[in-house]
């Protein structure tokens, strides 16, 4: 038997709107938001050779990131390994290009993309349904990978609809450079609101929709998490001020940061944009489209 690889692009993604509410009896809270890829990728090579034992050899670009089981990748691998009987010697390389707990989803888009491309080596007809179950062992965005582009997303991330998003935008991403931890900022959250606002009816109205435009989402954006978060680190205010004055219609924290983001109309002004946040280097900035694709649609089979 040759060696036969599978090449995955995995897109990041941005919290179009983000509303934190109850903490539900297993401890996690409900959310409700709508998601949305972005044209900035990591990569994925998936490799079977011929073997005699099982095992899973890691290889990442990225020296934050450890090749073990604690990274997403090797734990979504392993998942899949342990449902089915054979022997799989199995070799994984992971290009990163999206910033490590930025709140954009790289290591979730991740793990779902190591599902994916081991399903199809495998020759496996799992459904995208068994598909988000096992992701969801992983992580709550995990699922939301398998129906993207766009998808409103509730419970605590596993029940994932898909949405038609029309129309077209740029999206100008700008990472200051340093993570926000997830349970940080829940914890902040609740420690700082007096009461869970309920879901306004404009949002009830669009998790029904199956079709919404650009120009009704716009005035609807909202992130829970940017109070907390701006408290603790208002230079993150601060350029959500300045994606505002370099023109973009709205600017908003992606998940719980710390990437923030802008929408722009258009290609260039979101070019324009992004070059004013380039001159500080301290800022990992990208103009990008906001049509990114599902995990399920970048799969490149190869035969070396």
């Amino acid at each position: 038997m040759n060696s036969t690889s599978l090449r995955v692009l995995t897109p990041a993604k941005v919290n179009l709107i983000l509303r934190v509410l109850e903490r539900r009896p297993d401890g996690f809270h409900a959310v409700w938001s709508l998601m949305h890829t972005v044209g900035l990728d990591d990569e994925l090579t998936l490799t079977i050779q011929p073997g005699t034992t099982s095992r899973i050899a890691l290889h990442c670009d990225h020296a934050a990131l450890a090749a073990d089981q604690s990274n997403l990748v090797y734990r979504a691998a392993q998942l899949v390994l342990a449902r089915i009987d054979r022997v799989v010697d199995l070799s994984i390389t992971l290009t990163k290009r999206i910033p490590l707990g930025a709140g954009l989803g790289g290591g979730s888009s991740d793990a779902a993309a190591t599902i994916l491309g081991l399903t199809r080596l495998l020759g496996l007809k799992w459904s995208i349904d068994q598909m988000s179950e096992l992701g969801q062992q992983l992580g709550s965005d995990v699922p939301f990978f398998f129906v993207g582009p766009a998808a409103c997303v509730t419970g605590r991330g596993e029940q994932v609809r898909a949405v038609q998003v029309t129309g077209a935008r740029w999206i100008v991403l700008v990472n200051p450079g340093f993570p926000v931890e997830t349970k940080w900022a829940y914890r902040q959250l609740s420690a700082t609101r007096a009461a869970v606002r309920p879901l306004s009816t404009e949002l009830q109205q669009l998790g029904t929709r199956a079709v919404v435009d650009w120009s009704e989402i716009i005035p609807l954006v909202e992130n829970d998490f940017e109070a907390p978060v701006f408290s603790q680190h208002p230079v993150l205010a601060r350029l959500k001020s300045e994606l505002l004055r370099q023109g973009a219609e709205v600017a908003l924290l992606s998940g719980s940061g710390a990437t923030m983001f802008g929408i722009f109309p258009g290609q260039a002004d979101a070019e324009r944009a992004a070059a004013v946040f380039a001159r500080d280097p301290k800022m990992k900035t990208y103009a990008v489209p906001a049509a990114g694709i599902p995990v399920t649609s970048a799969v490149e089979a190869r035969r070396p």
